[in-house]
């Protein structure tokens, strides 16, 4: 089985982090895996998109065309990749950022105003793994254990005071119903 997800986003709100951190857990759950970054020239504010394949065989090819799930963290890239997006796929985004409505009823859409809820609890920057978390709870693709492992090996050590807001982050995303 084969899973393929695209993060898409402005460059600065973490979308190749949070791609590396479902890489890491494919890792260490002994899973095949890819991870394909793509940003412009631009450090913050230009675009960026990761995509990752996760499987038990193994991957022909890290391009993912046709994602089951998708995470959008803006309103150009949701525009870009919902059509992409697979039938009975999931597309989970930002809605303090996208006002994009979905055109799509062959697919499940859950909005969450992330990047709100993170300036709420002080998690300012963290909008990327709160919806990591609700993606995560809703596909169960990996446990928590794992995630906080792979959240260990994703973080250097000179940040390592960043694990603990990170997974916080996650686990209110993953609590957290849609709104």
């Amino acid at each position: 089985m084969t899973t393929e997800i695209i993060l898409a986003g402005f460059g600065g709100q973490g979308i190749l982090f949070a791609g590396k951190v479902l890489a890491y857990c494919a890792l260490l759950d002994n899973r095949e895996i890819s991870w394909l970054p793509s940003y412009g020239p631009e450090m913050r504010g230009g675009t960026a998109n990761c995509a990752v394949c996760i499987s038990d065989e193994l991957i022909g090819s890290p391009v993912v065309s046709n994602p089951q799930y998708l995470i959008a963290m803006n309103g150009p890239s949701y525009k870009k990749f919902i059509d992409a997006v697979q039938p009975n796929g999931l597309v989970l985004l930002d809605n303090s950022v996208v006002d994009e409505p979905c055109n799509r009823a062959n697919i499940t859409e859950i909005s969450l105003p992330a990047t709100d809820m993170a300036a709420r609890v002080n998690l300012n920057g963290s909008a990327n793994m709160i919806l990591l978390g609700r993606m995560l709870a809703e596909t169960k693709l990996f446990s928590m254990e794992i995630v906080e492992k792979a959240m260990e090996k994703c973080i250097p050590p000179k940040r390592a005071h960043l694990i603990a807001s990170n997974l916080k982050a996650i686990r209110l995303g993953a609590e957290t119903k849609e709104t």
